[in-house]
């Protein structure tokens, strides 16, 4: 993937698709391999790459929008969070924080490493943070590969003090989450995870998982995918039984990455309490799956009831013309959503005038 942006006019708007009554528009662009995303306090977007190396803030002055690059040749900094002032960095081997940025961002302070003991493998390295109601920081360790039994450091989430201290593992048997989040009913952690490649086209499935018993829990990997598929050369000797099934699954190969729980008021009733998820595409599937944000309803007891598409058109003649990565919900209720093919993050609000009668 390049490491450049689609110019502003070149952006491929007219080939996306929302539900009726929901309107798209470029909330910010310019940001080459943008990604995961987080709301500073003052309004401050602040958005990682993986390839680019960089952080970005994009500010929001009386509808006025800039882009600003706060950090730069990093190692895959995928990862951001914001707590109290304080923005996180995650790269593959350690967290770094930078105090008080929303007032520095034309001079960012240096930042201050708050946790390096983190493994330095590529496969899979690239983090996901956010900061629990817990007011800890999660991190998850992907597998250092497709398919292995992984070491006793990796496929794991930890979570720690803000301060890097009192680390300790809350889940375990997770291939590579590149999102979660805290659910807001129920305070549990729920989290996307990529499934392994090469079992078949369309097996296994990408899962939504929810942890109940931090420290408890194995989600699977590699011994059993999708909660009912023991794996091809793992899963001999194993039972699915043993392990934690997902409360739903979100097709095979799509690569869902980001996921928030919509917490607006903008938006219909039937989105509260839903998931957004971005799914970045398939890489190896000979029909392409994935390149849209879906949106998932959920059961009074917690699993999975529908998947639906929602932002759609990123795959076009089973090519990817764009790739999702995150979601973000706006304090006024709309959805942000990166784009790291286009450099582009987009913005979804909803008119019921607009809506079809």
């Amino acid at each position: 993937m390049p490491i450049t942006a689609t110019p502003l006019d070149k952006l491929p708007l007219d080939k996306f698709h929302l539900p009726d009554g929901f309107k798209l528009e470029v909330y910010a662009s310019g940001l080459a391999n943008g990604r995961s995303l987080q709301l500073g306090d003052k309004g401050t977007l602040f958005v990682g790459s993986r390839i680019a190396g960089r952080v970005y803030a994009v500010t929001n002055q009386d509808g006025k929008r800039a882009v600003k690059i706060i950090a730069k040749g990093l190692h895959r900094p995928n990862g951001v969070a914001f707590h109290d002032g304080t923005l996180y960095v995650a790269e593959i081997s350690k967290i770094s924080k930078y105090p008080d940025i929303e007032a520095h961002l034309d001079q960012p302070p240096a930042p201050v490493t708050i946790y390096d003991d983190l493994p330095k493998d590529e496969a899979h390295g690239w983090k996901f943070i956010k900061v629990g109601p817990d007011n800890k920081l999660y991190v998850p360790i992907g597998a250092p590969g497709n398919n292995l039994i992984p070491p006793e450091t990796h496929a794991q989430i930890r979570r720690m003090d803000l301060d890097g201290k009192n680390v300790e593992i809350v889940a375990r048997g997770v291939r590579n989450t590149v999102g979660f989040d805290w659910n807001p009913a129920t305070k549990l952690l729920t989290f996307t995870d990529n499934g392994r490649d090469w079992v078949s086209e369309e097996l296994p499935n990408d899962e939504l998982n929810v942890l109940t018993k931090p420290g408890q829990e194995h989600f699977g990997y590699p011994f059993c995918h999708q909660g009912n598929l023991p794996d091809p050369e793992y899963g001999w000797g194993k039972s699915c039984a043993d392990y934690t099934a997902p409360v739903g699954l979100l097709g095979a190969h799509t690569a869902a990455l980001g996921m928030r729980f919509y917490t607006g008021t903008q938006f219909p009733a039937q989105y509260q309490g839903g998931i957004f998820i971005a799914q970045h595409g398939s890489w190896n599937k000979t029909q392409k799956t994935g390149g849209q944000v879906v949106f998932a309803k959920l059961g009074s007891d917690g699993k999975v009831t529908s998947v639906e598409p929602f932002l759609t058109g990123f795959l076009e003649n089973n090519e990817l013309i764009g790739r999702p990565v995150d979601v973000q919900v706006t304090p006024d209720g709309a959805l942000l959503v990166s784009d790291d093919l286009n450099g582009a993050i987009y913005r979804i609000s909803y008119d019921a005038k607009h809506a079809a009668k």
